[in-house]
């Protein structure tokens, strides 16, 4: 079966893991977890949880293994969009067509509810299985950990919300982009990685190459799409970046070389899996998949 054809399986592989995962909304305080269900049970293309699917298989990990890693990255993932649409932060209304966690409930229950994901992703990370993972469990929890740090995505944000209004230069720019968006992308394939204990150095290169460049593709296009788009299909304010003085590919470079580096970066990224022959096809569809969506 193709990687394509797995898809949907995958991720209702992981919505359900997730829904395991989360503590009842019933279960008090009720309302905090309600808001965890809803920031995290929505709908979303599981981009990430993916990405650890396609590189287990690559890797010939058991997926059994790899639910732990695709729910731990997915939680972070859902974490960091619930305090990016903060009015303190991008101060959105609208989250993949729904409104906002803080419009659905409020401030405070959506910095709760997102304080709350984080520390339950290392949870999953830690526990269950059996001895004999726990190295490989350590070696995961710093990925991830490293990923949404300062030296990762909270970092980038915070280099993103000090270069509002601001004419910064390509190389800061491209630094933001690979600890904003590119290191949790990047986490999900070396954690999955990191699993297969037989992987050569060779082959955890190619992989960090491939990861690199495709968290850069991913969001010069996200980039495209939030100028291109309309807010019914990207789910989200379309606009809102320029409206905000943010900080972005196109505005950098022009839409033009945006489009033409987001092809670049995409062709080098699956250049870097030739090492691996027939057995890249998972993460070469779904970098296809990621890169060339249309929301």
């Amino acid at each position: 079966m193709s990687f394509e054809a797995s898809v949907d399986e995958y991720i209702f592989r992981v919505d359900a893991a997730l829904a395991k995962t989360l503590p009842g909304q019933r279960v008090v305080p009720q309302t905090l977890h309600e808001a965890m269900h809803y920031a995290t049970l929505n709908g979303g293309k599981r981009i990430r949880p993916l990405l650890v699917y396609a590189t287990g298989e690559v890797m010939g990990v058991d997926v059994a293994l790899l639910d732990a890693p695709a729910v731990a990255v997915e939680l972070i993932h859902a974490f960091s969009l619930v305090h990016d649409d903060l009015p303190a932060m991008d101060d959105d209304d609208l989250r993949r067509g729904r409104p906002t966690v803080h419009r659905q409930f409020d401030e405070a229950t959506a910095i709760l509810a997102a304080d709350a994901l984080q520390p339950l992703a290392f949870e999953v990370l830690a526990g269950g299985h059996t001895p004999e993972h726990a190295q490989q469990r350590l070696a995961m929890v710093r990925i991830l950990a490293r990923a949404c740090g300062s030296l990762g995505m909270t970092g980038g944000q915070a280099i993103d919300i000090e270069s509002e209004g601001q004419r910064i230069s390509s190389e800061r720019l491209q630094m933001m982009f690979e600890q904003k968006t590119g290191a949790l992308i990047e986490a999900a394939v070396h954690m999955a990685a990191a699993l297969a204990t037989d992987a050569s150095r060779e082959e955890h290169l190619a992989l960090a190459g491939f990861a690199r460049n495709l968290g850069l593709a991913f969001q010069i296009r996200d980039d495209l799409l939030e100028i291109e788009g309309n807010t019914e299909t990207i789910g989200k304010s379309a606009g809102s970046d320029a409206a905000n003085d943010k900080a972005t590919w196109p505005a950098v470079h022009g839409a033009a070389r945006a489009r033409e580096d987001c092809e670049r970066l995409y062709e080098d990224g699956i250049t870097q899996l030739t090492l691996f022959g027939d057995r890249a096809e998972p993460l070469r569809v779904l970098a296809h998949r990621i890169v060339w969506r249309e929301d």
